[in-house]
């Protein structure tokens, strides 16, 4: 029988493992929106398109950049995930 510090241990992990891997493109994603937005209210120029296009493109850049490293984290999750299989079976 699994124990509540074991499940609890494993939703820590998982949802520690998300924020982590997600991380990476919010803030780029946040930092594209401020400095559009900043760019938007200076030229009064109010074109959904634009704010919209540049960060699609920067957020798609920031994960072939942090492609490895999210694909580590979420690897190394599910390998720590199947090794503890063992002990919640017993």
């Amino acid at each position: 029988m699994i124990s509540q510090s074991e499940i609890l241990g494993i939703l820590t992990d998982a949802i520690t493992t998300v924020i982590l891997s997600a991380a990476p493109m919010l803030i780029v994603a946040m930092v594209v929106g401020v400095i559009i937005s900043i760019f938007q209210a200076t030229t009064q120029i109010n074109e959904q398109t634009l704010a919209f296009v540049p960060k699609i493109v920067c957020v798609m850049l920031t994960l072939l950049l942090f492609g490895g490293y999210i694909f580590s984290r979420v690897g190394g999750f599910v390998t720590r995930l199947f090794d503890s299989i063992v002990t919640i079976v017993r």
